[in-house]
């Protein structure tokens, strides 16, 4: 594409998104393409502090678009990730007592969307307290490596002939129907495209949003796990609890509560919570209620960043993208995802569009 601006597009956020719609980008014939970082490194902020979990679709019965679109992505993610993937562990989603779904109901959700879902042998079940735990099943899920992945994405962006400018900041100055003007560090870039991959600084870099934007400050918790449940990942559901499986960057397991992971939840950034005190005492505590060996876990501290969803989506588990062109310019695009496999749903929107 042959074009008078400093760049073709400019890509703000290094993170998992980023890297692959700028990689794309190049793919459907764009020239110069810049990707630009506040931090030293790719995959830095949240697609490394995240529960590393590929879903298969699972967690969302209660939002059966969302559901089918992971088993497909499922499948994608890891026939293109091999080297990332770790599936050395069987993955247990447990129904609670209290549970919003009946065991009856998980398993015909679970046939519904064609997801793998088998009763657990007994030793399996001997992991859980039967008086808070009615069933437990054996799904199919992984985890992934997100250093492998950073890794991977860097080799593939220099091969790509991709501009990398890491550990400089960038911010909206200008925008019309020919582009926009960016400044990158203390240098005014002008890109015919400007893409928004920030995630939670989405709307932080001078681009005003339309949708709203829901931020929790979110806990993710590592543990050395007890010898017992050392290669297995455990998911207790619907409701008010706790999610824990293997960590592959870090040679561990990570813990979430639905209780506890959240620590403060904001719309208006004046309201925005930064420090805080870790809960992975009380999530190990609250955990091993169900899965009582949980209390021989070891703490290995916590990792904090900021998590994201529209607001209109806070009700349900949908966890659609947000494609979303500026309204001061189509050529200014914010990106939001949900989960790491939404990407497919974002590389299908831009192979669908008109770049010219």
């Amino acid at each position: 594409m042959i074009s008078s601006a400093d760049a073709d597009a400019v890509v703000i956020g290094a993170g998992f998104f980023g890297c692959h719609v700028a990689l794309r980008l190049r793919r459907l014939g764009m020239g110069r393409v810049i990707v630009v970082d506040r931090e030293a490194g790719l995959l830095r902020r949240a697609s490394y502090v995240n529960q590393a979990r590929v879903h298969n679709g699972y967690h969302y019965p209660r939002s059966l678009g969302t559901a089918v679109r992971s088993r497909r992505n499922f499948v994608r993610f890891c026939t293109d990730h091999p080297f990332a993937i770790a599936d050395g562990f069987e993955k247990i989603y447990a129904i609670a007592r209290q549970s919003h779904v009946s065991p009856s109901q998980f398993v015909a959700f679970c046939g519904e969307i064609g997801a793998p879902c088998r009763e657990s042998p007994s030793h399996l079940r001997r992991l859980f307290d039967t008086d808070l735990i009615e069933s437990a099943f054996l799904t199919r899920e992984v985890a992934f490596d997100a250093v492998a992945l950073a890794d991977d994405l860097l080799a593939r962006l220099q091969a790509a002939g991709v501009e990398l400018r890491l550990g400089t900041s960038a911010r909206l100055e200008a925008a019309d129907a020919a582009g926009a003007t960016v400044r990158l560090g203390g240098a005014a870039v002008r890109a015919r495209y400007l893409f928004n991959c920030t995630y939670a600084a989405l709307d932080d870099v001078g681009i005003r949003l339309r949708n709203v934007l829901k931020k929790e400050l979110t806990e993710i918790a590592l543990i050395e796990p007890a010898p017992v449940f050392a290669h297995i990942g455990v998911t207790v559901m619907d409701g008010p609890f706790f999610s824990t499986m293997p960590f592959p960057a870090r040679g561990c397991h990570s813990l979430s509560h639905v209780r506890y992971t959240p620590h403060a939840a904001w719309i208006d950034t004046a309201d925005a919570l930064t420090r805080t005190t870790p809960h992975v005492g009380a999530m190990l505590r609250d955990g091993a209620r169900y899965m009582p060996s949980l209390a021989r876990a070891r703490p290995l501290g916590s990792l904090f960043d900021i998590k994201v969803v529209l607001l209109s989506t806070e009700q349900d588990d949908a966890r659609p993208i947000l494609f979303e062109p500026s309204a001061e310019s189509a050529r200014v695009i914010s990106i939001l995802g949900g989960k790491i496999d939404n990407i497919y749903d974002v590389l299908d929107v831009l192979e669908g569009h008109d770049w010219s």
